[in-house]
C-alpha cells in the first residue's frame, strides 16, 4: 500500500503526476468539487451570518468514501487541487470530508505547472489551506445562489408564457447580458449621419504616387458632423472652427474648384520616431480574447484546449510533461529563470540586437493580487518549440500553443523602432493630409503582433510615402476622387470584446468568462454571427425584465464594486458578512418592491395565490393553500390555457441523415429528443448530446438520459459499449463553473 495520497482535481492530472512520484504515492482525482449547496432549497441561512450549507454531490458518493478509506490508510495527504480560489475550497472540501484540518500530515500543494522537476519542487514545499481565499470563494457561491435562487422565481413568473425551462438569472450572467442588449439598442436607434471625403491621388517627378485625403477647407479641420440633424444655429457654431462636406452638391462644388487648381506643393513634411513596446504575456481574458480573434477559438474552446496542454502532453523521448503554466491567471509575473532562458533563445536566433539590455517586467493587475501567486501564461520550458512539439499535438492544440509560445517570447524582445511620416500638400485653402509608417527595426514583430478587431473599414488612408520628400515640392494631381459615407453604430460586441469589456469594468474573474459566454448560449440568450453577438429575442425579455425590476443589482458599478469587495476578502482585508450585507440589503429592498408590484397568479379552484416550485420534472404551479388546496398545473398547461399554445415545432436547424428531412424537438415518455419531421414517414430519432465529449471512453458524446422514474442522468451514447453514467452534469476539461447549477 503507498504511504503517500496526492488529491488533484482532473483524471488526466492525475495520469501525469503519478508518472512523475511512481511507487510510495497514490494519485486519485475529485473530479471538480465534491461538496456543493443543495439543489432544491437556498442552502443558505442569512439570519446566521449567511452560512452555506454544503453537502456531499449526488453521484460522488462512492469516490469520497474512497477518498476517506486511502486518507485514513496513508502516511501524508497532499491536497493538489487546482492553485485557484475554486480550488482553495475544494481543497477545503476535502480537509473537512477526511477531517484533516488539525492533522499535521495533511498538506497543500500548488502545481503551476506539471513537469517532473516542478512536481518535486512543490511536493517539497507544502504550504497550508489558505482560508482567506476559502471564505472569498464561498462568499462568491452564496452571492450567486441567492440571486439566482431568489430572482429566477420572479423571472419565471413574469415570463411565464416561456416554455424554457433554462430561464434563469445570475449575477455576472446577467450583466453581460445587459451589455449586450444595450448595446443592441445602441443600434436599433440609430441614425447614420451622411458625410462625404475627397482623396487625391498626386505625383512626384519621379513618377512616384502619394495618395492623400482632403484634410482642411479655409483652415478649418474636416470633420464628421457630429449628430444627424442640427439647426441652422448648431451648423454656425460648428463651422466657426470646423468643416464638414455634408453632402453630394457640397462634395461636388468642392470637386470642382480643386480640379481647377494646377498648383499643389508639398507644405511640410513632418518625421516622427516611435517605439513601440511588446505586449505582456498572456493572463487568462488576454488568452481567450486573442484566441477568438486569431484562431475562431470560442473561451470555452480555448480553456478545454489550454487545460490539456497544462496537464501534460507524451513527447516521445522526452516523456511526459505540461506545456503550459496554469491558465487561470491574473497576473503577468514571469519566473527570472524562464526569461533569462527567453532572452538567451531570443539572442541566439535573431541576434543580440533583438535582446534587451535587461529583462522585461510587467505590472500587476489593479484590480488586486488576487491571483498574483501564479505566473503568466507561458511555455514551461524554451526547448519545447512549436516546431518541436508539433507532431505530438492535434491541431487545434498546436496553434494555441504556438499562440502562447510566441506572446511570451515577444514580450522579452526589443521594442520595435517605427517612424511615422506626414506630408501636408496645399493648394491655396486646401490642405490635403497623407500619412504612413515604415519599420527602421521590427525587434518583437518579427515574431509576433496582435490581430485587431474587424469593426469596420479603414478611413485613414495611411499608405506608402515616397522617401526624399521635400518642402515646396511641386506635385501633379492626377485623380481627384469623391466617397460617400455613412456614420456607423457602434460595432455588436464579439465574444473577444466582450471580454475585454467585462474585464475592463472589474467583472468577473479569470475562470468565469467562458462559463459566462457558455451559458448566454446554453440559455439562448444570446446567438452568434459572424462573430458577432447578437441578443435573442428571449435574451432582449429577460433583460428588460430584469434592468426595469433589478436595476441596481444587475448595473455594472455594483457588481464591480461586489468584485473589489471579494478580492479585499481574499487579501484578508475584509470579512465575509460585512461583503455578503453590502450585497444582500439593496438586494432584498428591490426583492421586497418587486414582490409588492407584481401581479400574483390566482388558483382556479381556490383563488389563492400560486408559486412556481421546482421537481423532477422541472417548473411546475402549485396553489399556496396546500394542503387544503392541492391544484397544480403544468406550465405548458397554463400557457396553453391562457391562449399561448405554442403549436409551432422547434426545429434544431439539421437535415435528418435518414431521408434528408428537417429534425425537431420532440417529447417522449422519457422527455426530449431529436425527431424527423417527417414522421412517421420516418423515424429517425436521436438523443439530445450536451457538447462533451464522455469522460470515460472520449469517443462517445454525453447525451441526457431518464430512468423509468423519469430521473435525469447523463450516459455516453455508446452504450451498451461504453457504460458511463453520472447523476450530475459533466463539465468539459478547462471550465469549471463556480456554480454548480447556477451560473453567475
Amino acid at each position: 500500500m503507498a504511504k503517500n495520497l496526492v488529491l488533484v482535481e482532473s483524471p488526466s492530472k492525475a495520469k501525469t503526476i503519478n508518472k512523475y512520484l511512481g511507487k510510495g504515492f497514490t494519485v486519485e482525482a475529485t473530479v471538480g468539487h465534491l461538496k456543493n449547496l443543495p439543489k432544491t432549497k437556498l442552502g443558505v441561512d442569512i439570519e446566521d451570518g449567511f452560512k452555506p450549507k454544503l453537502l456531499n454531490m449526488r453521484g460522488k458518493g462512492d469516490l469520497i468514501k474512497k477518498i476517506k478509506s486511502l486518507a485514513a490508510k496513508s502516511d501524508k495527504v497532499f491536497i493538489a487541487t487546482d492553485p485557484d480560489r475554486e480550488g482553495e475550497a475544494i481543497a477545503q472540501d476535502i480537509l473537512d470530508i477526511i477531517d484533516g484540518n488539525n492533522n499535521e500530515e495533511v498538506y497543500r500543494v500548488l502545481f503551476h505547472e506539471i513537469t517532473k522537476d516542478a512536481v518535486k519542487n512543490s511536493m517539497a514545499s507544502p504550504v497550508h489551506v489558505n482560508t482567506d481565499l476559502v471564505v472569498s470563494q464561498r462568499a462568491r457561491r452564496v452571492m450567486d445562489r441567492i440571486i439566482g435562487y431568489k430572482l429566477s422565481p420572479f423571472l419565471w413568473r413574469a415570463m411565464i408564457e416561456e416554455s424554457s425551462n433554462s430561464l434563469s438569472a445570475g449575477r455576472v450572467q446577467s450583466v453581460a447580458l445587459r451589455l449586450i442588449c444595450e448595446r443592441e439598442d445602441e443600434i436599433e436607434k440609430f441614425i447614420a449621419t451622411e458625410y462625404w471625403s475627397l482623396v487625391g491621388n498626386f505625383e512626384t517627378e519621379k513618377k512616384e504616387s502619394l495618395t492623400a485625403k482632403l484634410f482642411s477647407v479655409d483652415d478649418k479641420t474636416i470633420k464628421v458632423p457630429p449628430k444627424p440633424e442640427m439647426t441652422d444655429n448648431e451648423w454656425k457654431e460648428f463651422f466657426k472652427s470646423n468643416y464638414a462636406i455634408r453632402n453630394k452638391e457640397e462634395a461636388e462644388e468642392i470637386y470642382a474648384d480643386i480640379q481647377s487648381k494646377n498648383n499643389f506643393t508639398i507644405r511640410d513634411v513632418f518625421k516622427k520616431a516611435v517605439k513601440r513596446n511588446p505586449y505582456a504575456p498572456f493572463i487568462t481574458s488576454t488568452l481567450q480574447s486573442e484566441a477568438s480573434k486569431t484562431l475562431g477559438f470560442r473561451p470555452r474552446k480555448t480553456m478545454m484546449v489550454a487545460q490539456s496542454l497544462y496537464e501534460g502532453i507524451e513527447l516521445g523521448k522526452e516523456g511526459f510533461s505540461g506545456l503550459i503554466t496554469y491558465m487561470r491567471t491574473d497576473s503577468t509575473r514571469l519566473n527570472p529563470e524562464i526569461v533569462e532562458s527567453a532572452r538567451e533563445f531570443i539572442e541566439k536566433k535573431y541576434g543580440p540586437e533583438y535582446k534587451p539590455d535587461s529583462p522585461r517586467l510587467f505590472g500587476k493587475k489593479s484590480k488586486g493580487n488576487v491571483q498574483d501567486a501564479h505566473e503568466a501564461i507561458r511555455p514551461t520550458s524554451l526547448k519545447f518549440s512549436p516546431e518541436f512539439v508539433k507532431e505530438f499535438l492535434n491541431n487545434d492544440q498546436y496553434r494555441l500553443y504556438e499562440l502562447i509560445w510566441k506572446r511570451f517570447v515577444a514580450s522579452q524582445m526589443e521594442s520595435a523602432q517605427l517612424e511615422t511620416t506626414t506630408v501636408n500638400i496645399k493648394a491655396d485653402n486646401y490642405i490635403f493630409k497623407a500619412t504612413g509608417t515604415a519599420v527602421k527595426f521590427p525587434g518583437f514583430l518579427a515574431l509576433y503582433d496582435e490581430s485587431k478587431e474587424e469593426n469596420g473599414d479603414n478611413e485613414n488612408n495611411e499608405g506608402k510615402i515616397p522617401i526624399g520628400l521635400n518642402s515646396e515640392q511641386e506635385l501633379v494631381l492626377n485623380e481627384l476622387t469623391k466617397n460617400q459615407h455613412f456614420t456607423k453604430p457602434p460595432p455588436r460586441f464579439s465574444e473577444s470584446t466582450l471580454i475585454k469589456e467585462l474585464e475592463s469594468n472589474g467583472i468577473g474573474r479569470p475562470s468565469t468568462y467562458a462559463s459566462i459566454m457558455g451559458t448566454l448560449f446554453d440559455r439562448e440568450y444570446v446567438t452568434q454571427e459572424q462573430r458577432k453577438l447578437y441578443p435573442t429575442s428571449l435574451g432582449k425579455k429577460v433583460n428588460q425584465f430584469l434592468v426595469s425590476n433589478f436595476p441596481k443589482i444587475i448595473e455594472v458599478g455594483f457588481t464591480a464594486k461586489m468584485e473589489e469587495e471579494l478580492d479585499q476578502m481574499a487579501d484578508g482585508e475584509i470579512n465575509y458578512e460585512k461583503v455578503l450585507n453590502d450585497f444582500y440589503l439593496p438586494f432584498a429592498a428591490s426583492l421586497k418592491e418587486v414582490e409588492e408590484n407584481i401581479k400574483p397568479i390566482e388558483c382556479d379552484k381556490c383563488g389563492s395565490a400560486m408559486e412556481i416550485k421546482i421537481g423532477r420534472f422541472g417548473r411546475f404551479l402549485a396553489c399556496t393553500n396546500y394542503p387544503e388546496c392541492k391544484n397544480i398545473k403544468s406550465l405548458k398547461e397554463f400557457s396553453n390555457g391562457n391562449g399561448n399554445n405554442n403549436s409551432e415545432p422547434e426545429y434544431t436547424g439539421e437535415a435528418c441523415p435518414k431521408c434528408n428531412g428537417k429534425t425537431i424537438y420532440r417529447y417522449g415518455k422519457f422527455g426530449k429528443f431529436i425527431g424527423c419531421s417527417n414522421y412517421p414517414e420516418c423515424d429517425f430519432t436521436k438523443q439530445i448530446d450536451i457538447g462533451i465529449k464522455c469522460p470515460k471512453c472520449n469517443e462517445g458524446d454525453v447525451v441526457v438520459k431518464r430512468t423509468k422514474r423519469a430521473k435525469i442522468f447523463y450516459g455516453c451514447s455508446r452504450y451498451p459499449d461504453c457504460d458511463y453514467a453520472s447523476w450530475t452534469k459533466p463539465k468539459p476539461e478547462g471550465e469549471r463553473a463556480d456554480s454548480e447549477g447556477l451560473d453567475e
